[in-house]
């Protein structure tokens, strides 16, 4: 499987607590497309949440997103890490 990172904007002002609920809601579906969110990290003065994933996709990523309520608005294949 594929890795990627993903990111969401317009989220300034996103809390600790926001970033592990909406983390959570990925969490408790990502099993449907066969997902696995590895972390997710947020910069709430610039809104931008990232999020770290292994997946058949990116559409898949995206799926579950969209499910869980908050679409990324980029998905990137990363197929090198150290």
């Amino acid at each position: 499987m594929a890795k990627f990172m993903d990111v969401h904007h317009g989220m300034a002002g996103i809390t600790e607590e926001q970033l592990r609920t909406a983390h959570r809601a990925d969490l408790a579906i990502q099993a449907d497309e066969g997902v696995t969110f590895e972390q997710a990290w947020a910069d709430p003065e610039s809104g931008h949440v990232y999020c770290l994933s292994e997946a058949p996709s990116k559409e898949a990523v995206q799926r579950i997103h969209e499910r869980a309520g908050h679409p990324a608005d980029e998905v990137h294949p990363v197929p090198l890490i150290v």
